[in-house]
């Protein structure tokens, strides 16, 4: 008898590790390419390898970024979409630089006390959960902006139909996916009208198979009508019954007055280098300039990567600026931004007039300052094509899925980027920032961001595309990720998987990655510092181009993000 029990145990342990070699992930993620012709670096592999098709195939870099956000829109729906919003940064080969907006922007019906009680008092979670959370979607309005103006080599057909065969035939789910999405699940579950794809299963796993068969049918009308065929017609039907449902306010004029802008990027000088990146209402381009502007006195390079003084110096820097982005920034077609007050030479030297090379710096000292007067879940991509053009775009739900509501028979979430205007001034939102009247709720009004797309140029050629998802810290490891390359002399695979660090002024901390070097950490609080771990910080994709014309591109470790190039 004990014979047969012990053979039964061995065929049932034998069975278990048959089970778990078997769980594999589905896809390779090379985390570096190189390239002549072109790389793509995008946080999943499947939208990497669309884009590189889509370079291969003739189109340029617009194309290609296209076509990856309609496929991060399929496979990475935590943060890719078509119900959210994004801002491009693009250089064409010849040096000229624009940006496009298509942030989400407040419902008409939106007002600047709408997540407040009776009491005056932001009800928690409102702003963050479920249908009144969502904000106009403006990411098909930018798609089809990009595509006029720089894009246009392949058909549009060409561009979003690898994206429908995925959503019709489905693909497989990597382990993080699996992960994310079962942690999300019962709040998907919660604030949902309708059943939907993600609700198929009781709990995810690695290598299971996602089919959206309702999305292919929205990235069909897409296809077939255009921009109208998401803001009008049987989506916006679709839209509207879901807000009518869950008591959300966006209405068929929201969706059919949306439209996505070009803007005039933030360029600035950093030693050799110029550097691209959004204005306003992205608080990105700004703080970035600020910041830099804040530490290019101090020699980083002497102090040395991770160096405490070096630290020390950028983390004071980063203060400064973080209480100007809540006292000053917002969207500027409805504030009066002082943006060359904010990066004025003068204006970033006086405030660091107090720093000292000695302690830390109290945030409840630390104001707002002023400047001269004029008259998290995110994704990214970057990529480059063999003409040279090069693109930088962020985009987002807000939240790991956003609002969590699916809209009933479309198959897309919907965004919760009303968090990220200031519910009530001083009242910080889900990532911890405060903000003022500068970015009040508005009817029609873009919410304030911290996505940071980038480009960077050295004696007038490219030199590196950047940006990352992280809500808060994406400001700071975009300049961290340069600075590493600028100031260090890391390769740009280096640069991105080192560990980072966050300071935002509020709340009064340095935020670490763990496995920071103990030491560092322990020189830091000598100083005053208040130092907090956490996990993972952003997800950072670079490209950089060498002297000799060669592009490397670097997908962070920190997820399934993967880099390609030919």
């Amino acid at each position: 008898m004990k014979k047969y029990i012990f053979l039964s145990f061995i065929i049932i342990l034998s069975a278990c590790r048959q089970s778990s070699v078997e769980v594999k992930e589905p896809y390779e993620t090379p985390k570096t390419a190189a390239g002549k012709q072109g790389v793509v670096v995008s946080a999943h592999p499947e939208a990497t390898k669309i884009g590189l098709e889509i370079l291969k195939k003739g189109g340029n870099a617009t194309d290609a970024s296209i076509a990856v956000q309609l496929a991060l829109a399929v496979v990475y729906q935590r943060a890719g979409n078509i119900g959210g919003g994004g801002f491009m940064v693009h250089r064409s080969a010849d040096g000229e630089v624009t940006t496009l907006d298509y942030r989400e922007k407040a419902p008409m019906a939106g007002h600047r006390d709408m997540y407040l009680d009776s009491a005056g008092n932001v009800v928690d979670g409102l702003s963050v959960y479920g249908h009144l959370a969502a904000g106009v979607p403006g990411t098909v309005a930018g798609l089809f902006a990009a595509y006029e103006k720089h894009g246009g080599k392949l058909s549009f057909e060409e561009l979003i139909n690898p994206s429908i065969e995925l959503a019709e035939n489905g693909f497989y789910l990597t382990s993080k996916e699996a992960e994310t999405l079962n942690e999300k699940l019962e709040d998907i579950k919660k604030y949902n009208t309708k059943p939907n794809a993600f609700m198929e299963k009781d709990s995810w796993k690695v290598g299971d198979k996602l089919v959206q068969k309702d999305l292919a049918e929205t990235l069909k009308r897409i296809r077939d009508n255009g921009q109208a065929g998401f803001y009008e017609g049987e989506t916006a039907d679709l839209i509207v019954a879901e807000m009518q449902r869950g008591n959300g306010i966006i209405t068929y004029e929201d969706l059919k007055n949306y439209e996505a802008v070009w803007r005039k990027p933030i360029t600035f000088e950093y030693d050799d280098y110029t550097i691209s990146s959004m204005p306003p209402p992205s608080s990105g381009g700004i703080c970035l300039a600020s910041i830099l502007g804040m530490i290019e006195p101090y020699d980083l390079h002497e102090y040395g990567f991770h160096d405490v003084q070096s630290i020390h110096v950028i983390a004071e820097a980063e203060r400064r600026a973080y209480a100007d982005r809540a006292e000053f920034i917002g969207d500027s077609d409805f504030w009066n931004v002082p943006i060359s007050g904010m990066t004025n030479e003068q204006y970033l030297q006086s405030r660091m007039a107090d720093f000292s090379a000695e302690k830390a710096t109290n945030s409840e000292a630390v104001k707002a300052g002023e400047p001269q007067k004029e008259s998290e879940q995110t994704t990214h991509l970057s990529i480059v094509d063999a003409e040279g053009n090069a693109v930088s775009v962020t985009t987002t739900l807000n939240t790991n899925f956003g609002s969590k509501v699916v809209v009933g028979g479309a198959g897309f979430f919907l965004n919760n980027e009303m968090d990220d205007f200031s519910a009530k001034p001083g009242v910080p939102n889900f990532y911890g920032l405060v903000g003022n009247e500068a970015n009040a709720i508005q009817p029609q009004k873009r919410m304030l961001s911290s996505m940071t797309p980038t480009i960077v140029e050295k004696n007038d050629e490219l030199f590196m595309v950047v940006g990352t998802p992280g809500g808060s810290t994406i400001i700071t490891s975009v300049l961290q990720v340069f600075l590493n390359v600028a100031e260090y002399g890391m390769t740009v695979e280096e640069a991105v998987n080192a560990k980072r660090f966050h300071h935002q002024w509020l709340p009064d901390q340095i935020f670490v990655e763990e496995g920071f070097d103990k030491n560092v950490i322990q020189e830091l609080e000598k100083l005053g510092h208040k130092i907090a771990y956490r996990s993972g910080i952003g997800k950072v994709e670079a490209i950089v181009r060498k002297a000799d014309g060669t592009l490397e591109g670097a997908a962070d470790i920190r997820g399934d993000d993967t880099a390609l190039g030919y």
